[in-house]
This record gives C-alpha cells, sequence and structure tokens, in this order.
C-alpha cells in the first residue's frame, strides 16, 4: 500500500456487541478519491467511525499513510494526519470560528493554517470572532471542512458533507475537494449520499449495502449513475 493511502481490510464494527458493518475491504492509491454511497442505515458513518477508533474494531485491520491503526484511538489516529469531517456538526459552538481552528492546529502553524481557510472559504476570515453556533448550517459544514483542511493531513474521511447544503454550496465544496486534492495530494474517503456530487469528485465509488460492499465501480463509467441507483432504489 502506497505511503499516502487507505487500507481497509476486512473490517467488522458496531454498536454495543452488534455489527452494523462486517468484513469490509477497500483501499485507494495515494491522493485517490473514493466514494461510498449507500442508503440510510447501511453503516456508512459506522465505517467512518471505526476507522477513526470512534467505535469498537470487532475484527479486521486499519492503515492510513502506511501506517497501522487498528488499535489506536482517535487522538492517535488523527496524528497520523488522517483528518475527519463527521457528519453532525462536530464543533464548540460556543467557541469563535478562529477558536475552533486553533484548537485544531499547533500554535506555530497557525498563519498557514489561515492561508489554507482563505484559500477555500475566504469569508470564514471575516467570522474569526464570531461563535461558530452562530453560523448557519451549511457555513458550519464549511468550518467543519476548514478546520480539516487546516491541519494540512494527507488522509480525509468526510461524512455527508452535502446533507442539507444548497445547490451553491455544493459546488462550492467540489471545488474546494477537488483544489486540496490537485495542490496537496490529499486522499479521500467521501461517503455521500448525493450522486451526482460523489461521481463528479471522485475517481471510484462503492456501495455499502446492509454492512457489506456491495458494488464497485470507476465514477468514469457511463454506466456508473445507473448501476448505483440500481442498489440505491432495492
Amino acid at each position: 500500500m502506497s505511503a499516502s493511502g487507505i487500507e481497509v481490510q476486512q473490517l467488522s464494527s458496531g454498536y454495543a456487541g452488534a455489527k452494523v458493518i462486517r468484513e469490509v475491504s477497500l483501499a485507494t492509491a495515494p491522493g485517490e478519491i473514493l466514494a461510498v454511497l449507500g442508503k440510510n442505515g447501511m453503516g456508512k458513518s459506522t465505517l467512518l467511525k471505526a476507522m477513526m477508533g470512534l467505535l469498537p474494531r470487532m475484527g479486521g485491520s486499519v492503515r492510513f499513510a502506511g501506517r497501522e491503526a487498528t488499535r489506536l484511538p482517535p487522538y492517535a489516529v488523527a496524528r497520523l494526519g488522517v483528518g475527519y469531517v463527521a457528519q453532525e456538526k462536530a464543533l464548540f459552538q460556543d467557541l469563535t470560528v478562529e477558536e475552533n481552528l486553533r484548537l485544531a492546529v499547533r500554535r506555530t502553524d497557525f498563519e498557514v493554517a489561515l492561508a489554507e481557510v482563505e484559500r477555500a472559504f475566504p469569508f470564514l476570515l471575516q467570522r474569526l470572532k464570531q461563535r461558530a453556533g452562530t453560523l448557519s448550517g451549511g457555513e458550519q459544514k464549511m468550518l467543519l471542512m476548514a478546520r480539516s483542511l487546516a491541519v494540512g493531513g494527507k488522509v480525509l474521511l468526510i461524512d455527508e458533507i452535502t446533507e442539507g447544503l444548497q445547490p451553491s454550496v455544493i459546488d462550492r465544496l467540489a471545488g474546494v475537494i477537488r483544489d486540496a486534492r490537485a495542490r496537496h495530494g490529499t486522499t479521500m474517503l467521501l461517503v455521500e449520499q448525493h450522486l451526482p456530487f460523489a461521481l463528479a469528485v471522485a475517481d471510484r465509488w462503492a456501495v455499502l449495502d446492509r454492512g457489506e460492499i456491495a458494488d464497485t465501480g470507476a465514477a468514469g463509467e457511463p454506466d456508473a449513475a445507473a448501476r448505483i441507483l440500481r442498489h440505491l432504489s432495492v
């Protein structure tokens, strides 16, 4: 496996001893974007949480950037250079935009981090003193994404970033994701239900059905959308 890729082998995880994902295997090349799609309740978010160490791993292995992460807690996974954009608005609501960003990066790197934020979402620099909880839903999603980009990690796990967003914001996020990959070679695992967005930014796709990989393919294939929709409509 490449030094900047993701490798998941036979991963199982769930809640209270009950498996939600079962023996899931997937991998990315360096700088590749893999979209994981599926209906609600199929285990997509569970997969990312298990990879990050937020849920118990009941079997299998996880490697990021060529380094073993199977037994690591979340903070140690983050130290490997893995960013996680959670589906929930995982911000400190009573802290300012600036304070949320500062918590994510080392003090000596903050000016570099702000330059990344300005490139992706310049409006946030005018909101640095605003409490994160007073931002709109879409703005909070952008702050979550900006915080992960500011860390400068080589791997990003992104969970349902487009949920509830306006088309213009979705287009902006697509551009940010493409730019991060082009400039930094960032490898991404993108959990999504927004099919056009997923196929527009991803290199490959996988469908998760009842906790298992049901199908995979290249995003650029002419029948990609039709194949995915067959799974989503069942």
